[in-house]
């Protein structure tokens, strides 16, 4: 016969307690290069938004619910004119940031993309400063949004750096709905049990399956779950503040916590404690809006385009490419076979490197379809092989390298070679960052052409290069400065 199975409640698993008390406890202080980073990355993020507002089978998703609905003192959504319930405005915003593969990228045991959680925390600042307002009550400033998405990046990054969602097939939008849980329900005043109740409800919650970023059925989904998953952070958050209970053995519980469910019986592995250490450290996909695993390559692509137009070479006369690369880049991006949409083209190397080869440029444009019918594209495909470089892969989890290296090799067919083209840092590196900002605010600049007339530009531009002044903004007027 076998023993009882106790009904004590135990004390909650420490994981949830460590993400609380950092939320709730640890400072942020003023100047520092977590803040300055996270401005940068509040622009940046904003205008992949933007851009993707150009593509209709993202603004088909966006809205309310309902149509027609407008939610009194609800969040606005920026670059439309939808004011909405917090929950929808964070699936509208995240689906917007995460459309084109163009934000920022983390990459360690677990990939992921940390300015997802902008969707569920600016929708909930702007959400909470207009009710205040309209209570005669002080609003938030943008100081508030800087802040919680340091803490989010710092979330999200650090239970990445060791553990690895999608070797058990999870996808990685589950760390933006736990880091986003946690810091939306500080905003909304949780008090310390009721937030580690809303992070258990993130954790009870069932997770999405990876299935949609990998063939046979990479499709558009991708684009959308981390705005489902925001959302869904909100929305937990809010039911927490009702006083609803939480589990807090949700991962160790025998038998039917995440841990046995889910993660093979393993727990949780932290490299560090939560500080500020992500968000220094983020990647900026600048450049390219290329699975960031591929961009060193595109880069790499870009200048043989460029020694291939000096010599007088064509891409016809190409007879191999290998490509020398890291374990995460074969796992993910290493793709034969045809290509059935943008979604599944932007997650394949050996496109992301021909287009470059072909054009001299790799835009989010040259995922669809009228570039993709090109033929010499799938023939370029069909002669390149990739190959796992032991050194790029030790050095991609170095925390003091964190580098993405590629490296290309071209043979032409009457058997001479290009010497290879290495890289190591993408331009949007830590190691990179005085290259990379001037770029990152002119593709701010380039976005923000596509949505607003000029004199609406100069006035989000003015504010969001100024630390200071963008720091003291309430959140509600720096969001009307972003609406249609």
């Amino acid at each position: 016969m076998s023993a009882p199975i106790s009904n004590v409640r135990p004390d909650p698993d420490s994981v949830l307690v460590d993400i609380v008390d950092y939320v709730l406890d640890f400072p942020i202080d003023d100047g520092t290069l977590a803040l300055e980073t996270a401005r940068y990355c509040l622009i940046d993020t904003l205008g992949c938004g933007f851009e993707a507002l150009t593509y209709p089978a993202c603004t088909k998703l966006l809205g309310p619910i309902v149509p027609g609905t407008i939610v009194p003192n609800g969040a606005k959504v920026p670059g439309t004119s939808f004011q909405l319930d917090p929950v929808q405005a964070a699936f509208n915003l995240g689906a917007m940031i995460r459309w084109l593969d163009f934000n920022d990228t983390w990459l360690a045991a677990e990939w992921g993309h940390p300015s997802d959680n902008l969707g569920g925390i600016l929708a909930t600042a702007d959400w909470l400063s207009r009710s205040a307002i309209a209570a005669g009550k002080a609003p938030l400033t943008m100081k508030a949004v800087l802040t919680a998405m340091v803490k989010a990046h710092e979330i999200q990054g650090c239970i990445a750096l060791e553990n690895s969602f999608n070797k058990v097939g999870l996808d990685h939008v589950v760390l933006v709905k736990l880091a986003s849980t946690a810091v939306v329900g500080q905003m909304i005043g949780l008090s310390r049990d009721e937030l580690i109740n809303a992070v258990s409800l993130a954790l009870v919650d069932g997770q999405a399956l990876r299935t949609y970023r990998h063939a046979p059925n990479t499709g558009s989904r991708k684009s959308w779950a981390a705005g489902d998953a925001t959302s869904r952070a909100v929305r937990l958050a809010l039911i927490a503040k009702t006083g609803e209970m939480g589990y807090p053995s949700v991962l160790s519980a025998p038998t039917w916590g995440f841990y046995d469910v889910l993660f093979k019986g393993n727990a949780f592995r932290f490299q560090r404690p939560y500080g500020t250490y992500v968000m220094e450290n983020v990647l900026f996909k600048i450049s390219f809006p290329a699975e960031f695993h591929a961009q060193t390559a595109v880069e790499a692509a870009m200048t043989l385009h460029a020694r291939l137009q000096g010599a007088g070479r064509r891409v016809e006369d190409i007879r191999a490419i290998t490509i020398r690369t890291h374990e995460a880049a074969l796992r993910i991006i290493d793709k034969k076979g045809p290509l059935n949409n943008p979604a599944d083209r932007d997650h394949c190397i050996q496109y992301m490197i021909a287009v470059p080869l072909i054009h001299g440029r790799l835009n989010a444009a040259d995922y669809e379809d009228s570039v993709a019918q090109d033929a010499r594209i799938d023939v370029l495909r069909g002669k390149m092989h990739c190959v796992e470089d032991v050194q790029f892969t030790k050095d991609y989890h170095d925390p003091e390298k964190r580098s993405i290296a590629n490296a290309l090799t071209i043979e032409f067919n009457d058997g001479s070679t290009f010497d290879e083209v290495v890289v190591e840092y993408p331009i949007g590196h830590k190691r990179r960052r005085e290259d990379g900002i001037p770029l990152l605010v002119e593709k701010f600049r380039t976005n923000l052409a596509r949505r607003f007339p000029v004199r609406q530009q100069l006035a989000i531009l003015d504010v969001s290069l100024d630390q200071a002044r963008l720091e003291a903004m309430p959140v509600n007027e720096y969001v009307d400065l972003t609406v249609i």
